[in-house]
């Protein structure tokens, strides 16, 4: 792990009702990331594959599932996982980094952001997902550098894993492992253990090898987050920092959450969750998750970073989804720096067109007041019409599926015009 770097990277949210407005679950994250990586918006659609069938991960080889769902992805560009992503069947997940008192090695295997893709891949439900990542963790384990880069940034992960119905929070230390459902009201996690006493499912070996290590008497009530960490959790939504804050602004808007409120919450610079610095957010998703099996679940992915100056652009599952070509990064094939040993050598430009024309934009809104202001204006009201238009389908129950295939490739298309 680099120094410095410990208390950084993402934030991820979920509210569901009677928290969120109009009957949804509402599900958000900031993806925190070097300022300088890219962040794409890519989409698979679902799959069969043949018995025996080999996956190439970021660093391993595992064995693939005979079929895969279709999954929207905000991931970096040089890795095979995912920040965040959703599924077909409305499943939403995204990861934190989390560091307790086990150390972390520097073996290579499955990324936490590989698991997140993995987990949307092989799941029809947020508690199918959990199980999915946990058995994948036993048999091959989490690790490797989780940074282009030839120094070396590890850690273990948490995940926020949400669907139509309910949430999981799924925190992990090595192989072990807690989760926690969320059945109603807010949760938020941050780059700390967060589960408590409430552990709803659990690794079997738990509190043995806690107990081993000398964390906990076997006795005291369990408390995972003060037992695998340096976490004060009496303290946890008290004290300052992004885990505390964040929780502020969910419940500062408990009943009354919205896909723009969400929004509103990963824009918060003061807070320390909309990131500026050497670490920022390069990537941010939104997802309203309808409980009427009928209506559509909407996916908004900004695809660029700083969510305070880009547009959350709608995704909608249907068959035949136009590709993402202009929120796609170039590919590398085996010559990738990432497929070489030893990896990270050059680090090649992974910039797709949007990020190209949005990082030109970004200068023009810091810099130039008059025409700066002007674009932020006209970005800003793109997307309000979209999410105007995405309320009207809610509401209406009407989805045409002849405009859904173009729907996030088209407001793509409306925003670069505003950035040319």
């Amino acid at each position: 792990m680099l120094p410095g770097l410990l208390p950084r990277s993402c934030d991820t949210f979920v509210a569901l009702p009677p928290a969120a407005a109009g009957g949804r679950v509402v599900f958000g994250k900031n993806s925190d990331r070097p300022a300088d990586e890219v962040q794409e918006v890519v989409h698979f659609p679902a799959a069969a594959h043949p018995p025996g069938a080999a996956l190439e991960c970021t660093y391993i080889t595992i064995e693939q599932v005979e079929k895969t769902c279709a999954v929207v992805l905000s991931r970096p560009a040089w890795l095979w996982g995912a920040e965040m992503g959703a599924n077909e069947y409305g499943v939403c997940i995204g990861n934190e980094a989390v560091w307790g008192r086990e150390e972390v090695g520097d073996v290579e295997a499955l990324l936490g952001m590989d698991l997140v893709r993995l987990g949307l891949e092989r799941a029809d439900t947020a508690e199918k997902a959990l199980t999915v990542i946990v058995d994948l963790l036993e048999k091959y384990g989490q690790g490797g550098n989780c940074m282009e880069s030839h120094m070396a940034f590890t850690y273990y992960n948490s995940f926020l894993i949400a669907d139509r119905k309910e949430a999981w929070v799924l925190e992990t230390s090595g192989k072990y492992w807690a989760a926690e459902k969320v059945e109603g009201g807010v949760r938020n996690i941050s780059n700390q253990l967060s589960i408590t006493t409430k552990i709803d499912r659990e690794h079997p070996g738990l509190r043995e090898y806690a107990k081993s290590k000398g964390w906990w008497d076997g006795e005291k009530e369990f408390d995972f987050a003060a037992t695998y960490s340096y976490v004060n959790t009496a303290r946890m939504t008290t004290s300052r920092g992004r885990y505390c804050e964040g929780y502020k602004l969910l419940n500062k808007h408990k009943g009354s959450i919205t896909s723009e409120i969400m929004m509103g919450i990963l824009r918060d610079k003061d807070s320390g969750i909309n990131m500026e610095g050497g670490f920022m957010t390069t990537g941010s998703m939104v997802s309203v998750l309808p409980q009427q099996p009928n209506l559509p679940c909407i996916h908004f992915f900004t695809g660029t970073p700083d969510p305070a100056r880009s547009v959350f652009k709608p995704f909608i599952f249907v068959p035949n989804v136009t590709q993402l070509l202009k929120t796609s990064s170039p590919t590398f094939g085996q010559d990738d720096p990432v497929k070489k040993q030893p990896r990270f050598q050059t680090k090649p430009d992974r910039r797709h067109e949007l990020y190209k024309k949005h990082e030109s934009a970004a200068v023009v809104m810091e810099t130039t007041e008059g025409k700066g202001k002007e674009m932020l204006k006209d970005i800003q009201e793109l997307e309000k019409q979209k999410i105007n238009e995405m309320e009207s389908i809610l509401q209406n129950g009407c989805l045409d599926t002849s405009q859904a295939v173009n729907l996030f490739s088209q407001c793509v298309e409306e925003e670069l015009k505003i950035y040319s």
